[in-house]
């Protein structure tokens, strides 16, 4: 029995378990279910929330679109609007330009119309002018008593003269014109060349001082009976002078080396103290080795300066003569120097060799350095040597004839001409004061309007030439050549100056007449 009740109590409970087994499948079922139809719920609360979403959006663009395309359609419009207007404006022009047009056509035919009543009338006067010409033609025929092929030759042979005398004057204005460009252009280059160098003028006088600590030494220098200055100056060449001047002794030369060599060995003497002819003499050669040395020191520095290389030891050596030479108190190496930079200037500017033209503007004047040793002027002197010295020709007809002494045929020759009188005829350039110079020239022009006849006298050339003007009427060719050599003989008489004065006699007659 108690098995039974053990398997009817394993059956009980068996089919306990069994149904709520199920129980809970379908209680799980069921949450499942209703879990899934909450899912489907809210899905389909959210699809409907988006599709809401959706068309908010789309309704959204929509309005945006619309919007847009309204702005796009007001501009349309209004650029329409625009274009309307313009063409109105344009039509309005076209109106009042076709009305223009309409009456510029009135005014032309009117034109026209007055223009063929013209020609017609002008036409008709032609005629009447033509059968009067006719008529004077015969007349003229028969008061001349020419025929018309005579009558025609003797005008155009008028015709002929009238034309050469109308050639004539046109040649003589265009060589006038070409004469005032050439100066006009030449005073360019000048002005050019002076402005781009400038250079420092130094004024040398013909005597030289020395200085002495005491007028004691005074008596020393001449020595007992003068044997003291009888042997200096008979070393040196130079005159000393020793006057009641306290202080200094003068010594004076009218060869610049000589004067050097005396002043620098007088110094020397008197700073030694021995002072006696031995003494002297030993100074005095000492001395001019040194000057020597100097002279060659001064000829290659100028050479240097200037550029030019490859020149003569005796050129050299006369070029550094030049430093103790001057020339209305202007150094003649330093004028040399700047005649070299001006004219190579004015060769550079007018497209020729500048480095030639400055070796003949450096050597022009070197006939200067040896002058007191030949005979004649410095430039036939100067050519000589250059010439001797294997110069080639340009540089020798350079320093022969920069003082127009021979015809200048190089140009070179010329541009040397121009250089030296730019440095050394302005005032300044040599030791003169403006008043001086002023007095100068006022004198020559002074002694030259003296002269019965004369009507002007202009100085220039700082004196180097005067220019007369004759009076026409009081003076004839021939009176004209007597006071020209008048006025130079008046100048010799009463002038001191170095170098020549040339005069230049001008007499001329000019008649004007007025064609109204």
């Amino acid at each position: 029995m108690e098995p039974i009740l053990m398997l009817a109590g394993f059956a009980a409970s068996a089919g306990l378990g069994i149904g709520g087994t199920l129980l809970l499948g379908r209680l799980r079922k069921w949450d499942a279910e209703k879990e899934a139809s909450q899912i489907i719920e809210r899905a389909e609360m959210q699809a409907q929330a988006r599709h809401k979403d959706a068309e908010i959006e789309a309704k959204e663009l929509a309005m945006a679109e619309k919007s847009k395309i309204e702005e796009q359609m007001n501009s349309v419009r209004q650029q329409l609007h625009e274009r309307e207007r313009q063409l109105d404006k344009q039509e309005d022009v076209l109106q009042s330009r076709a009305s223009q047009l309409e009456k510029q056509e009135k005014m032309v035919e009117s034109n026209q119309r007055r223009l063929a009543e013209q020609l017609e009338d002008a036409g008709r006067r032609q005629s009447e002018l033509d059968d009067l010409l006719d008529v004077e033609r015969q007349t003229l025929h028969q008061l001349s008593g020419l025929s018309a092929e005579e009558a025609t030759k003797q005008l155009l042979e008028r015709l002929d003269t009238e034309l050469a005398n109308e050639q004539g004057a046109r040649i003589m204005r265009a060589e006038k014109a070409l004469a005032e460009k050439c100066d006009a252009k030449a005073k360019e280059l000048l002005i050019t060349s002076v402005q781009r160098f400038a250079a420092a003028h130094t004024a040398e006088a013909t005597t030289s001082t020395v200085d002495i600590p005491s007028d004691e030494m005074k008596g020393r220098i001449i020595g007992r009976e003068g044997r003291n200055i009888r042997s200096f100056e008979k070393e040196t060449g130079v005159d000393v002078i020793i006057d009641d001047t306290p202080g200094v002794v003068i010594v004076s030369s009218f060869d610049p080396v000589r004067r050097e060599v005396a002043r620098i060995a007088l110094g020397k003497l008197i700073a030694d103290g021995r002072i006696h002819p031995t003494r002297i003499e030993e100074l005095v050669k000492e001395t001019e080795v040194e000057v020597e040395g100097e002279i060659k020191r001064f000829g290659e520095e100028a050479a240097q300066e200037v550029g030019v290389h490859g020149l003569h030891d005796k050129v050299i050596h006369l070029l550094g003569r030049l430093r103790y030479r001057t020339s209305y108190s202007q150094n003649v190496l330093r004028h040399s120097i700047e005649v070299a930079f001006v004219t190579g200037l004015l060769a550079e500017e007018m497209g020729y060799d500048g480095d030639l033209a400055r070796r003949a503007g450096l050597l022009h004047d070197i006939g200067k350095a040896a002058d007191h040793d030949a005979e004649g002027g410095h430039p036939k002197i100067g050519a000589d040597l250059l010439k001797r010295y294997g110069e080639n020709e340009v540089v020798v007809h350079a320093a022969l004839g920069h003082h127009d002494d021979i015809r200048p045929d190089m140009p070179y020759t010329v541009m040397c001409a121009a250089a030296d009188a730019c440095s050394a005829s302005r005032p300044g350039a040599r030791r003169e004061t403006l008043d001086r110079y002023i007095k100068r020239m006022q004198e020559l022009e002074a002694i030259a309007t003296g002269f019965q006849g004369v009507h002007q006298a202009f100085a220039i050339q700082a004196g180097r030439e005067v220019r007369v003007i004759a009076n026409t009427k009081q003076t004839t060719d021939e009176s004209a050549a007597k006071i020209c050599r008048d006025i130079a003989q008046a100048f010799e008489k009463q002038l001191t100056y170095p170098g020549e004065i040339r005069v230049t006699m001008i007499r001329e007659s000019r008649f004007t007449g007025t064609a109204k």
